[in-house]
């Protein structure tokens, strides 16, 4: 039996993925019709009676019917948009392995206007809801706000980097943006697919537990399909490793000792504290036992970026229980909360946050190492370049366009050159291949 290869796994993820955008999209733009019409067609809650039971739909709509009076219509504009959003997702994937360049332009443009059109209607919807009158809690509230801001911090920075002609970084930035973007259907995944492991519990009580893990898993989906993407082996001008030894073993210690707080402090006490416990701590070791051998095997394999990569990754997965250790007490005392909603709150975020401080560093790193170091001019006494220097200019340019073209492989489409003034005329004239004179 044939091994599958790298390509059949990525097509396998992006035929995944599309099925599950093109499945949520009446999903998400009808979610919210019963609420502002009775009788309305809602085809989730039709899926969830089906997949659980009718009372457990029902118990789950008189639940959200009084968070959601506070600002039903920017939430509606927000469901809508995100149902637009898990098509226009698709489309720039296959505008994007097809090569469509304007194609794939005009329909970027679109996506990032709906991202914040649709963000703008969910930050309404917070800023007219207290945290405690939220759905699921105030936990819930804090993880949605989370998200908002990395949903529109990631695809600024997207724009930002194909603006710059960096398809490296544009790419990396997407791919985190569409992460936070699907979160909402593998939540809604979880509400039909854990009352089958947990039995007995509310939607409310589901939707607590499934927080927990939800941003660990989509950023691990997200860093994995970058790394699936970047097929480069070394990155020109990178030299050691910004998370030497030190640094990395530094994060674990901090890391365990924080997450052994956070066991000891809340999450493991009584059967629902157990619960939760297991809810984060499984897909945590997971992404942890993923980045540590893929990281590993890149070292092994010599691909110094991809090991590079990774070893950042694992060191911020290390650090973010202790963020969470950090922000609890912070939540705790500022919001006015009771110590396990803070504290699992500070966990349902940590995974993501520190996930989008390494995709900075990422890009901090790629920037620094793909900047050609600077050309030295010859002086005005000699009359001509010495070989020295014309090798060392020779090799800075050759850097420089190996960086660019090796970024531009990740790129779906060939970044438009400009010709410096007097380019035109070095070129052969055509149908001759011979300089002019």
């Amino acid at each position: 039996m044939r091994r599958p290869t790298g390509s059949t796994w990525r097509r396998g993820a992006a035929v995944t993925v599309t099925a599950v955008c093109l499945a949520y999209a009446p999903v998400a733009a009808t979610g919210l019709w019963p609420y502002a019409r009775p009788g309305a067609p809602a085809f989730g809650e039709w899926l969830l009676s089906h997949a659980v039971s009718p009372r457990y739909v029902a118990d789950a709509v008189a639940t959200r019917t009084g968070p959601y009076r506070h600002g039903l219509l920017p939430l509606v504009v927000h469901t809508v948009l995100g149902g637009a959003l898990m098509l226009l997702g698709p489309a720039q994937l296959l505008t994007a392995a097809r090569r469509r360049v304007r194609l794939h332009r005009a329909l970027g443009a679109a996506f990032a206007v709906t991202v914040y059109a649709s963000m703008a209607g969910a930050g309404l919807y917070l800023a007219r809801t207290a945290p405690e009158d939220a759905f699921s809690g105030a936990a819930f509230w804090i993880v949605l706000a989370t998200l908002l801001a990395g949903t529109v911090m990631s695809v600024t920075c997207g724009i930002l980097a194909a603006a710059r002609g960096r398809p490296d970084l544009h790419q990396r930035w997407m791919l985190l943006c569409c992460a936070f973007l699907l979160t909402a259907p593998l939540l809604r995944l979880e509400w039909g697919a854990l009352p089958w492991l947990l039995p007995g519990l509310s939607l409310a009580e589901i939707n607590q537990v499934a927080i927990l893990h939800l941003g660990s898993v989509a950023v691990l989906g997200a860093l994995v399909a970058s790394r699936g993407l970047d097929r480069r082996r070394r990155l020109p001008g990178l030299s050691g490793t910004w998370a030497p030894l030190p640094v990395l073993a530094t994060a674990h210690l901090a890391g365990a000792a924080a997450l052994a707080w956070i066991v000891h402090s809340g999450l493991a006490r009584g059967t629902g504290g157990r619960r939760l416990s297991a809810a984060y701590l499984v897909p945590y070791a997971l992404s942890y036992a993923v980045m540590a051998v893929c990281g590993r095997r890149a070292a092994r394999q010599g691909r110094t970026w991809a090991g590079e990569e990774w070893r950042l990754h694992l060191t911020a997965l290390c650090l973010a229980p202790v963020l969470t250790a950090g922000a609890a007490p912070v939540f705790e005392r500022a919001m006015g909360l009771d110590g396990r909603t803070a504290l699992s709150a500070a966990v349902a975020i940590g995974c993501g946050v520190l996930a989008t401080a390494a995709t900075w560093v990422v890009s901090l790193r790629v920037l620094r190492a793909g900047r050609p170091a600077p050309e030295r001019r010859p002086s005005a006494r000699s009359s001509s370049p010495t070989p020295s220097g014309s090798s060392t200019s020779s090799t800075s340019s050759a850097g420089a366009e190996e960086t660019q073209r090796s970024a531009d492989e990740t790129l779906p489409y060939r970044p438009v050159r400009h010709q410096a003034p007097g380019e035109a005329e070095a070129l052969p004239q055509a149908g001759t291949g011979r300089r002019p004179r």
